[in-house]
This record gives structure tokens, sequence and C-alpha cells, in this order.
């Protein structure tokens, strides 16, 4: 990745500069004020280099067999993929791993529009008031008609209160009053992460309280758009990939494809509306499971069980 900063005395020249060099792909990760006008930090992923072979030498690519060619994934993790058994071949290509504890840094949930940030919101709000932890809850979502009070109804189905904060200085205030100790979640509005001042906004907030990012993604994406998109808030600071919708998905090509492109670890999946209950961890074992059973019509959740 290829970061740069630039300095101008006017935000619109600092702006014009980053675009000259970097292009409009490039994604802001912050902006200041400076004793000589302001200062923009902007990352880059570098392009892939196209290796043209000598003519004659270009051997058919190989198509993909078995339930992987159903999810169509990228051509290069398939390869990796084709390896028997899957379980060990996606325990190798990509991470997995648990969710971050939200007790030192808050979880900030990020992603697109329409992503299930708040019902996965929600889910581990309603995890840990079931464990007896009950957690802060906050927004950042003040413009998307009904998003607080969609996320109001669950937390006071649970008995949570939940802070409305849309700036960095509120949300620095709303989590300043939670106990020692105690874990916190933040819903946020669905971001553009190639748009630059949505980009600027969403590292504000998350820099204000010193937040970890976990990019929430539905499944059945095209899996180019998945990857761009977790590359984008990878750059952001995401570490983490929680995929919605599997439940409804039949395609998860793109969930492979973000997990490869960010890198993210795959934490756990949105398996159900429900807010209790409707989130399981992953494993290359569960992943494998839901691979193979997704092309399989009306296939019960015993069978998919017995894959494991």
């Amino acid at each position: 990745m290829r970061l740069k900063t630039f300095r101008a005395t006017r935000m619109a020249e600092a702006m014009a500069l980053l675009r000259e060099e970097l292009g409009a792909e490039a994604v802001i990760l912050s902006t200041r004020r400076t004793a000589q006008g302001v200062e923009i930090t902007a990352a880059l992923e570098p392009e892939e280099p196209v290796l043209i072979p000598p003519a004659g030498s270009v051997a058919p690519a190989m198509p993909v067999q078995g339930p992987l060619a159903f999810h169509n994934p990228p051509a290069a993790l398939a390869a990796a993929l084709g390896q028997a058994p899957l379980d060990q071949a996606l325990g190798r290509a990509l991470g997995f791993g648990p969710l971050p504890d939200a007790r030192d840094r808050p979880l900030m949930l990020v992603g697109p529009p329409g992503a299930g940030k708040t019902l996965t919101c929600a889910k581990l709000a309603a995890r840990l008031v079931l464990a007896g932890s009950p957690p802060v809850v906050a927004t950042t979502d003040g413009q998307r008609a009904g998003a607080t009070a969609q996320l109001a109804a669950f937390t006071g189905v649970l008995g949570l209160t939940l802070a409305v904060a849309q700036s960095a200085a509120a949300l620095s205030k709303a989590l300043a009053r939670r106990a020692p100790g105690q874990q916190a979640l933040i819903d946020t509005a669905g971001c553009d992460p190639f748009d630059p001042n949505q980009a600027v906004l969403l590292h504000a907030l998350a820099s204000a309280v010193q937040a970890e990012l976990v990019l929430v993604l539905p499944a059945g994406l095209d899996t180019a758009e998945a990857a761009d998109l977790a590359r984008a808030f990878a750059a952001l600071g995401a570490r983490h990939l929680v995929p919605t919708r599997l439940d409804a998905a039949r395609r998860l090509g793109a969930v492979l494809a973000a997990a490869e492109a960010g890198p993210l670890l795959l934490t756990e999946g949105g398996t159900s509306p429900e807010v209790v209950d409707g989130l399981e961890p992953l494993s290359p074992a569960r992943l494998a499971a839901r691979l193979v059973a997704a092309p399989r019509r009306g296939i019960p959740i015993e069978a998919e069980e017995a894959l494991r």
C-alpha cells in the first residue's frame, strides 16, 4: 500500500495535489490543520503488474471444480482452495479468529449502506446482556430515516440506553460515561470508503475513541466489488470481517474475496434475522460446510452439521 501526505495552504489545493498524484481511487486516512494550512494523508493500493508471457506459452486455465465453481471466488484463491480437504485449505488461505474484546477499545461496526451493521450491533449487544455484561451502545447514524429508532427499539428491549453521537466530540463524551471494564459497541452510518468526505468522517470518529473497526459486509455481492470494499475499509483500519446474510445468500465468493483482499480475519457470520442467536462463530470447518451445502436447495441444518 502506498501512503503519502500532502500539504498546502488550503484544502482545495491539497486535494488537487492528492488527485493529481494518486488519482481518484486514493482513500483519505486523515486531515488536520497546521500552522501553514492543511495536511492530508491518503493511501492507494498498488496496481498488480500485468505479465505478458511469450507467444505460444500460455497454458489454458484449469476450470474450478466442485462446489467452489458455484461460488465463483477469485481465480488465484480458487486454485489455493482446490487442495482437498476444503476446511484445511480454507485454514491455510484465509485468516479466522474471534472478535476483539470491546473493553479496552470499542467495537465500531462499519460498512456500506444496507450491510446489516445495525442488526449485527443489536445481536452483539444481546449476547453481552445475556452473558451478564451489558454494554454501552452508541450510534453515529443520525441521517438515515428510522436508523436510530430501529436500534433504540432493540436496545430498549434489552434494557440499554442508546447514545446518539454524530460528531467525534459527542462520541467521546458518550463513551466516557461507561464503567471501568464495560464493553462498548458503536453502530455507524453506511459509508462509501471511496468518497473522501465520508472516509475522513469515519476515520475521525474511529480515531476519537480509538475504536477497533469491524467490517460488516453482506454475502452475495459481486466478488470484485467485495474485494475492493475490503481493501478500502482495511486502509481505514478494519482488521476483522463479519459477513451477513449467510442464511439468504447461496453464493459466498464475495465472502472469500473480501477476507483474502483485506486481508481480514473472518470472525462471525450473520445466519439469521433473529437478534438472539443470530450470529455464529466462523471456522474453516463451518465455512467449508456452508460452501458445500449452498448449491443444494433445501438442505436441512442437520445435514449441514453433519458435514463439519
